[in-house]
């Protein structure tokens, strides 16, 4: 899978839908940057919350969003494989499936890095 094309694709997607609805859709941007805020845990724990949730819904967009995330972060390749070894323990079979998407997504977000 290419998974830059996937963010490419995903967010001229999202930008159509945005302006059809940008009522709601300014809502969930709202709630999302109020979510990451640094507080008792900073953006990356959150990030790595969000990208376990990503796994186990199965939810390749949001595996390519939260893992830009984690890289623009500063998450090292070890960092992350510690972090899909967690969400494949805990989401089992396909956890580990799409932990192996997210590894994928990883490394070629950060191809030439």
């Amino acid at each position: 899978m290419a998974w830059k094309e996937l963010m490419s694709a995903n967010i001229k997607r999202l930008e159509k839908l945005k302006a059809e609805m940008p009522e709601a859709y300014g809502a969930f941007e709202a709630m999302g940057k109020a979510a990451k805020k640094p507080g008792a845990m900073d953006e990356k724990t959150k990030e790595y919350i969000a990208l376990a949730m990503s796994i186990a819904t199965q939810c390749e967009s949001c595996i390519a969003f939260h893992t830009r995330s984690l890289i623009r972060l500063g998450a090292t390749r070890d960092e992350f494989c510690e972090g899909l070894a967690m969400i494949g323990y805990m989401a089992s079979g396909p956890g580990l499936t799409y932990g192996a998407k997210a590894l994928e997504a990883y490394d070629e977000f950060t191809e030439g890095k």
